[in-house]
């Protein structure tokens, strides 16, 4: 474990179903979650941490099946240190063909102030939880959280009781992002050199990127000794995130002159599976983000367009085709087919089935009728924007807008709730409040309007809007996108959709929501 070689494999350990749903508005769907980790089994991802099954139903409920129809990868289920929340890990995991329970503790001082335990008492129960995981399945992970803030004895001795419990990988957590990457890489190595039957278990490394560091602190980590690493698809997670999966995957690739390891990962997956979570999340990935992000491959510098020209190699350390995506085609129109669509739909990093097919290919047609030319960004809008609110408890059959100069706008908007047409007219200051009035009017909701973010899509004056909305009630957070030539239109579908997901939620009497508070999670 201690001395790398170039056959030294890294397993990838996805957390985007758990940790990344613990992102605000993040939550997702039961079908989304299904469908993300399909493409994650698909993508070659070592272990997918489906959940936490003792949240709430809907969680151990997603758990289960994904446990259930998961052909390649280990699927592992998260839980506290106590019997209940194991149990209710391994029923959601047994179905698995590689199941795998994940359970952890505080350990650093702060943290151990939480359950009320001394260095004593943690340990015996550590002791307790891991064995009676092992007692239940043979692949058993234990995390220390926060054990970059934990006192360094005491780390390596809660290390060696988990290792003789039965652990078989023990994570590192940083669980606050805290490290650097000389301490990342140094704690591993020092824990594989002082703890016995260090050398016959796999470590692992899990790092936040509060202070930007998580992929430099994961990659210093597998340095140091560890061999998988936690990561989550466009870095999503709690605060600012976790490290990315596509970063370091790709640097591990690109850089194997540095860092003789591999991964089992099919990276020209990594584009559809970057933008499925950004549609399902809610989360839109930053232009400049590593590797997945909008400018990712594009060069606006004449000194650079040159270069590119005469070899890419000057300013391209990866080829666009290395994460799913090809070379950038004509824009489409009105009269281009079906076929054309799904050439650029794969073209652009999309996998789509033909019922999604069959439902962008309406919504192109409409877009094409009103725009003279489709661009790439548009396809990428039309399937990050998806049905939305149109398939849903609540839809917007009409909307009309007046605006002066002189007084307040006014919308009068008709909608159709649970199959009833019900119709409303509002004023407010602009349109886009008059609108969300009218909606409200429609249909009263306390929902709190946490964000409301509208970028356009392409140039020009018939230019798409996309539209995010983040919405609030009851301690349930939903995020709905939308997209339109017209910015009220897709303003309002937008916050309709976040309003469907909010109802979903309701209507399942919690079964989605999070019953036990994530803020104890590593």
């Amino acid at each position: 474990m201690t001395s790398a070689s170039k056959q030294d494999r890294v397993l990838i350990f996805d957390t985007t179903l758990r940790d990344g749903e613990q992102s605000p508005g993040a939550t997702m769907t039961h079908e989304e979650k299904l469908e993300i980790a399909e493409l994650l089994d698909e993508m070659g991802v070592d272990i997918i941490e489906a959940g936490f099954p003792i949240a709430s139903e809907g969680d151990f409920n997603a758990v289960s099946e994904i446990a259930k129809r998961s052909k390649n990868s280990v699927i592992c289920g998260l839980a506290r240190a106590n019997e209940k929340d194991i149990d209710r890990a391994y029923e959601a995991v047994k179905h698995a063909a590689r199941p795998r329970i994940h359970t952890f503790i505080g350990t650093s001082p702060l943290h151990r102030e939480i359950p009320n335990l001394t260095q004593d008492e943690m340990a015996d129960r550590i002791h307790e939880t891991v064995t009676h995981a092992r007692n239940l399945c043979d692949n058993v992970q234990w995390s220390p959280m926060d054990a970059t803030r934990t006192e360094w004895d005491y780390l390596c001795r809660v290390v060696e009781i988990a290792i003789k419990a039965g652990a078989t990988t023990v994570n590192i957590p940083d669980t606050v992002g805290y490290a650097d990457p000389g301490e990342s890489a140094k704690i591993i190595s020092g824990l594989i050199e002082a703890v016995p039957g260090a050398d016959e278990i796999i470590f692992a490394t899990h790092c936040h990127n509060d202070l930007g560091m998580a992929t430099a602190n994961s990659l210093a980590a597998v340095a140091g000794g560890a061999r998988q690493i936690e990561c989550t698809i466009n870095g999503l997670g709690e605060r600012a995130g976790n490290t990315a999966l596509e970063e370091v995957v790709m640097a591990i690739k690109t850089r194997s002159d540095i860092m003789p390891w591999f991964t089992g990962i099919d990276t020209t997956k990594i584009m559809n599976l970057s933008r499925r979570v950004a549609t399902a999340s809610g989360f839109n990935v930053q232009f400049n983000k590593a590797i997945v992000g909008k400018n990712a491959f594009a060069h606006e510098s004449g000194i650079h367009q040159d270069g590119m020209l005469k070899n890419r190699e000057n300013f391209e350390i990866m080829r666009p085709e290395d994460i799913g995506l090809a070379g950038t085609s004509l824009p489409l129109g009105k009269h281009s087919g079906r076929a054309a669509l799904l050439d650029k739909l794969k073209n652009l990093g999309f996998d789509v089935g033909d019922n999604q097919l069959k439902d962008i290919f309406v919504r192109f047609k409409d877009l094409a009728d009103r725009k003279k030319e489709v661009f790439d960004d548009d396809i990428v809008a039309l399937v990050r924007a998806g049905g939305g609110e149109d398939d849903g408890y609540l839809s917007i059959t009409s909307l009309a807008v007046t605006c002066g100069t002189g007084g307040p706008a006014e919308a009068k908007l008709v909608m159709e709730v649970g199959g009833e047409e019900k119709t409303a007219t509002q004023s407010g200051d602009g349109p886009v409040d008059a609108t969300f009035r009218a909606v409200r009017d429609i249909y009263p909701n306390d929902a709190h309007l946490e964000l409301y973010q509208v970028h356009a899509v392409t140039e020009g004056t018939d230019a798409q809007a996309t539209v995010s909305v983040r919405l609030e009630e009851d301690g349930n957070i939903a995020t709905g996108q939308s997209a339109d030539t017209d910015t009220v239109v897709a303003s309002a579908k937008a916050y309709v959709h976040a309003l469907n997901r909010l109802h979903t939620r309701r209507g399942k009497t919690g079964e989605d929501e999070k019953e036990i508070s994530y803020k104890d999670v590593s």
